[in-house]
């Protein structure tokens, strides 16, 4: 997976950091409280010795882990690209536009859910701004100490935990709603699928796949059955009016496509209304339909008559 190198301010304007924070305001808390957290050098946050130390007492819970020039990154987001890729060195210091951007971001996704603040520094500034109620708990300046992880165990026995499947669930709907930039991509996980695998991850429903999680991306790649499912809800679609019988669509064969399609955006082929296949957007939405060459889709399946 290619690095994302956001080492300078202008890094909070690349398209990468510009729509996932446009984009986290489409997910929602899980549960009664959010414990929002600083970021760390290591990726996954999970990995690092921080968060292994934030997570004996936050653990199950929903966390929200702050960072630059991303804005915020929901933890069961941080395998998703490019949040599991980028390289930012930390100074401890944020400019003013660093803790807006973040503060907005962060206020745009925990709507009116209970905070419970484990920050210091730039952190806490952030915070302080746009979530003044929330509740502090680390008062000494040092999010891993003794002391401040205690004060967070104790804030949180006021609060129960979501179930562990309830909490899968809302990890599987928050990648889908991101990735194709819509509440409505909930339909990728109907209630009752079951998902198998440790590393790439099948999902399936009544016995049939619907799509399978990517280790590498932490994002979905489709099946018939998931692009079925995503064409009821209006999402990524792109129509055309002939039999497709190879795995490239060509741009002149595209009569009609979704305008939000970004190139590499996992896309739904119909025809007369019929989900005939579905594959990776090589061009964005209005290219397919202004090009007279050139390939608009590489085809991963296809409905074989």
């Amino acid at each position: 997976m290619i690095k994302v190198i956001c080492n300078t301010e202008s890094s909070l304007h690349r398209p990468e950091s510009a729509r996932w924070r446009d984009r986290m305001s489409m997910l929602d808390p899980l549960g009664e409280v959010v414990v929002v957290l600083p970021c760390s050098m290591g990726k996954p946050y999970s990995t690092s010795r921080s968060h292994r130390i934030f997570q004996k007492a936050s653990k199950g819970f929903q966390e929200a882990i702050l960072t630059s020039p991303f804005g915020v990154c929901p933890r069961e987001m941080e395998k998703t690209y490019p949040i599991q890729s980028y390289d930012v060195p930390t100074t401890g210091e944020w400019s003013q536009e660093e803790i807006d951007l973040t503060g907005e971001c962060l206020k745009s996704y925990l709507k009116d859910v209970e905070v419970v603040a484990h920050v210091s520094g730039g952190y806490q500034q952030v915070c302080e701004k746009y979530i003044p109620n929330a509740t502090f708990t680390c008062e000494d300046g040092r999010t891993t100490s003794q002391e401040s992880i205690q004060n967070l165990k104790a804030v949180l026995k006021n609060y129960q935990k979501p179930r562990g499947k309830q909490r899968e669930e809302h990890g599987l709907r928050s990648v889908a709603r991101y990735q194709f930039n819509n509440k409505d991509a909930d339909a990728l996980i109907p209630t009752g699928y079951k998902i198998k695998g440790r590393f790439n991850r099948r999902l399936f429903y009544e016995n049939e796949q619907i799509a399978t999680l990517q280790f590498d991306t932490g994002l979905f790649s489709l099946n018939l059955k998931g692009g079925i499912l995503l064409a009821e809800a209006g999402l990524n679609g792109i129509e055309i009016d002939f039999k497709l019988e190879t795995n490239t669509l060509f741009a002149p064969g595209v009569i009609d496509a979704h305008p939000g399609i970004l190139p590499k955006d996992e896309v739904i082929v119909t025809r007369k209304g019929d989900v005939v296949a579905v594959g990776k957007a090589v061009m964005n939405g209005e290219e397919m339909l202004r090009a007279d060459k050139g390939v608009a889709v590489r085809i991963r399946h296809r409905k074989k008559d």
